[in-house]
């Protein structure tokens, strides 16, 4: 940007800069949110973002008691979800806001420096922020496997998320009732990731002891996860 045009865009009123914002790809918000103090100020305020959410997704506000574990938190954090829903977890498919809070809920918890909790209580919290806002038992299940899944499949390769995928894979098969037991669906392709993308991470201990975790609970395996 030129010293013009930036002594041209300071003299603009954060209303007017806002309609700019929005017509901007979002991938560029981080880099021009750098240009200046007062553009760095509309990007940690309410008002960009609660615009962006209502010519964006116009429906995401009719929603008005917000139940539940998982807090709904500010407009920049309610846009991140909506984001997330429509083009992580279900690209396609009309956005729901409370899919992409329990995401970024279960993302941010499993990518925390410090141990993130037991996947059971992780779960739970979905599930109970689901049937909170209305779903079904089998419904809350549904959703809450398919959005393990997607974190899961978005998590970086390295070491960290080679660790936390050992852990989850170790942590044992939990007794608990319905809707809150895990799915085999989110175990397998844990055990799936370990096995493949993660296979020349793995000693002979730490292979022989998840090959016999896998055995005690899916038969038979498939071919691409034997053989160290």
């Amino acid at each position: 940007m030129t010293q013009g045009m930036n002594h041209a865009f300071g003299k603009l009123p954060d209303h007017l800069l806002i309609e700019v914002f929005l017509r901007i790809p979002i991938c560029e918000w981080a880099q021009i949110s750098c240009v200046s103090k007062q553009w760095a100020s509309i990007f940690r305020g309410e008002s960009l973002w609660q615009t962006a959410i209502a010519r964006t997704w116009p429906f995401a506000s009719h929603r008005k008691r917000w139940p539940g574990p998982i807090p709904r938190g500010s407009c920049r954090r309610r846009y991140a979800a909506l984001y997330a829903s429509e083009h992580i977890i279900a690209p396609g498919v009309e956005a729901d806001e409370l899919i992409g809070h329990a995401f970024l809920f279960l993302k941010e918890q499993l990518e925390r420096s410090i141990l993130p909790p037991p996947s059971s209580i992780l779960h739970g919290t979905i599930i109970d922020q689901f049937i909170a806002c209305g779903k079904s038992k089998d419904n809350a299940h549904e959703l809450a496997s398919h959005i393990w899944l997607a974190v899961i499949n978005n998590l970086e390769e390295n070491q960290r998320t080679f660790i936390l995928l050992k852990r989850l894979a170790q942590e044992g098969d939990f007794v608990l009732p319905y809707p809150y037991s895990r799915s085999y669906k989110v175990l397998w392709r844990v055990f799936d990731k370990l096995f493949t993308d993660f296979r020349d991470c793995l000693n002979r201990v730490d292979y022989s002891e998840l090959l016999s975790c896998a055995k005690s609970l899916f038969q038979p395996l498939p071919s691409s996860w034997l053989g160290y």
